[in-house]
């Protein structure tokens, strides 16, 4: 088993795969492939992920709280159950007005620099 990943073939219960860490916002990885990432973060109340731009579309589902996600400087409040699809090339950030966990997918097709001829 990688390490990084959590254990295959075993039921989880999703919130406590991680733990809020006062004044801190932490990520632990569920799935790594070079296709693609599931990633559990937790974040203490008052706490922001810094802006920042993926290349790839990335689903976050809120699992636990509430969070504020910024898209192109436009908020959405997501309660636990609710998702969203922040596009690619997308200017993007994540407050957290009260704490909350969330699990971010990102697919990577990889067929974006294949010219493909039929």
């Amino acid at each position: 088993m990688n390490s990084a990943e959590i254990e295959k073939s075993v039921s989880h219960i999703l919130i406590e795969i991680i733990e809020y860490i006062p004044n801190s916002v932490v990520s632990k990885t569920i799935i790594r492939k070079t296709t693609g990432n599931v990633t559990i973060t937790a974040s203490d109340s008052g706490e922001d992920v810094a802006e920042k731009i993926s290349p790839f579309d990335t689903f976050i589902q809120i699992i636990e709280g509430e969070a504020e996600i910024i898209i192109d400087g436009k908020s959405n409040f997501l309660k636990v159950g609710e998702a969203i699809i922040i596009p690619a090339h997308t200017l993007n950030a994540f407050r957290a007005n009260q704490r909350f966990k969330m699990i971010s997918t990102i697919i990577k097709s990889g067929y974006e620099d294949i010219n493909i001829t039929i």
